[in-house]
């Protein structure tokens, strides 16, 4: 846990709701460098400087949750019923599951498996510097994790959709921190098979 002065209330999600439609198979579950696709995204949440990691399932749950299980850490995971809503209704729900304390959150994307370390801390600097919401960038997109404070928490609560937190993001100008990074692997997401070659 990282500290800036008094302890960071900061929490990540770890979105794992999607259904693999594009993938033709689970592909959270995929192979890659001998364990499931997932634990990459895990590892890279455990990284963060997080005190706690939540997991949000849908689409092939029971077997996401044995994967997640497997990982060996303390974490908690939570079900989005209504995830084929899209997007929002997963992010609503882990959201939903953090503590009341909580004043930040990383959001992270199960099918991104190539976040780099020490991204995660530079976007927590960005917020301890006053930024409502931080986000790393590759060559000018903007990619994930993204950090979000506690005061956007509520207007994403109000999200329907498909949509995540991207045009909330859009509308806080500077108050957004965009943070370049010389790795692709802030916008580097799997889709397909040929996507793990």
């Amino acid at each position: 846990m990282a500290t800036g002065g008094e302890t960071r209330r900061l929490e990540a999600i770890v979105l794992a709701a999607g259904m693999s439609v594009r993938f033709g198979a689970p592909k959270l579950l995929a192979p890659l460098d001998g364990r499931p696709l997932i634990h990459a995204a895990l590892a890279a949440a455990f990284a963060a400087p997080a005190r706690g990691v939540t997991v949000v399932t849908g689409g092939h749950a029971p077997a996401v949750t044995a994967a997640v299980e497997a990982f060996g850490r303390p974490l908690r995971v939570v079900h989005a019923p209504d995830h084929g809503e899209g997007l929002s209704a997963s992010l609503k729900a882990g959201i939903a599951a953090l503590p009341a304390d909580t004043a930040g959150v990383f959001v992270f994307l199960a099918d991104m498996p190539w976040i780099p370390a020490r991204v995660a801390d530079r976007l927590a600097e960005a917020l301890d510097g006053g930024a409502q919401a931080a986000a790393p960038t590759f060559e000018g997109r903007r990619g994930h994790p993204v950090l979000l404070s506690a005061a956007l928490l509520e207007p994403i609560m109000a999200l329907t959709g498909d949509h995540g937190a991207g045009h909330i993001l859009s509308d806080l100008g500077e108050r957004l921190a965009l943070i370049p990074v010389a790795d692709d692997g802030v916008v580097r997401d799997v889709d397909h098979p040929a996507d793990l070659a």
